[in-house]
C-alpha cells in the first residue's frame, strides 16, 4: 500500500495462517529498489521544519507506532464557501473537527480556506491524530508555532473532550524513543480548550 506520489510502502499481511496478521513492513523506493526502512518515525520527520502549522501525531500501523506530521494552512477565503481540501486525511472529518474548533475552543475558521496535508504520504485511517489536527489549524490561524518536542495523540469529542485511544502507551513509548519531551495525551489534559489556554500563556 502507498500514495504513488511518495516512495514510502506497507506490506501488510491481511492473512497469515502461521502468525500475525497486524504486523506491517515498512518500505522505501531507492535507486536500489525497495529497501527496508528500519526506523520509520525517524524517517518521516527528517525534514521536518518547526513553523507555525505543524504538529506531531503517533498513529498506528497494524501493531507498529508512527510518528507522522500533520501540517494546516488557513488563509482568509475570497470565495462566499471557503475551501476545505486535505490530503491523507478525511475531508468530512475535518468538518467536524473545524465546528468543534469553533464552537468548543473559541478559535473561528468561518470565512477562512482550511488545507490539511499528512506529511509523507502516510494516510491517516484512525481517530488518533484529531487533536494534531485541530492544533496544527489553531497554529496556523494565530501564526504562532506549537511546542517543537511535543505530540498530541487523541480523538476529539463533540464537547471538545480528548478521548482516549487504543494502545495509548505504546505511542507514548514511540514519542520518547524519538526525543519528545512532552505527551499531550487524555492522560494530561482533558479538553481542547484546556490546551489552546496554557499554549496562549
Amino acid at each position: 500500500e502507498g500514495d504513488p506520489q511518495s516512495p514510502y510502502r506497507i506490506l501488510r499481511a491481511v492473512k497469515n495462517r502461521f502468525g500475525q496478521t497486524d504486523a506491517v513492513g515498512m518500505f522505501a523506493m531507492t535507486e536500489k529498489g525497495m529497501m527496508a526502512v528500519a526506523n520509520p518515525s525517524a524517517r518521516f520527520l527528517e525534514e521536518r521544519v518547526h513553523a507555525p502549522g505543524s504538529a506531531i501525531t503517533c498513529i498506528m500501523e497494524g501493531s507498529r507506532p508512527l510518528l507522522i506530521e500533520v501540517q494546516a494552512l488557513v488563509e482568509k477565503s475570497v470565495f462566499a464557501n471557503p475551501i476545505r481540501r486535505t490530503s491523507g486525511f478525511d475531508a468530512g472529518r475535518l468538518q467536524m473537527l473545524l465546528a468543534i474548533i469553533g464552537r468548543r475552543a473559541g478559535v473561528s475558521v468561518a470565512g477562512l480556506d482550511v488545507y490539511v496535508n499528512v506529511i509523507g504520504g502516510m494516510p491517516i485511517k484512525e481517530h488518533a491524530a484529531d487533536l494534531a489536527v485541530c492544533v496544527a489549524v489553531i497554529s496556523s490561524v494565530r501564526d504562532q508555532a506549537l511546542p517543537k518536542e511535543a505530540v498530541y495523540i487523541g480523538e476529539v469529542g463533540l464537547s471538545g473532550e480528548i478521548r482516549s485511544v487504543p494502545f495509548l502507551d505504546r505511542r507514548i513509548k514511540e514519542a520518547d524513543r524519538l526525543g519528545f519531551k512532552q505527551s499531550i495525551t487524555p492522560k494530561t489534559t482533558k479538553n481542547l480548550r484546556d490546551i489552546i489556554q496554557n499554549a496562549s500563556r
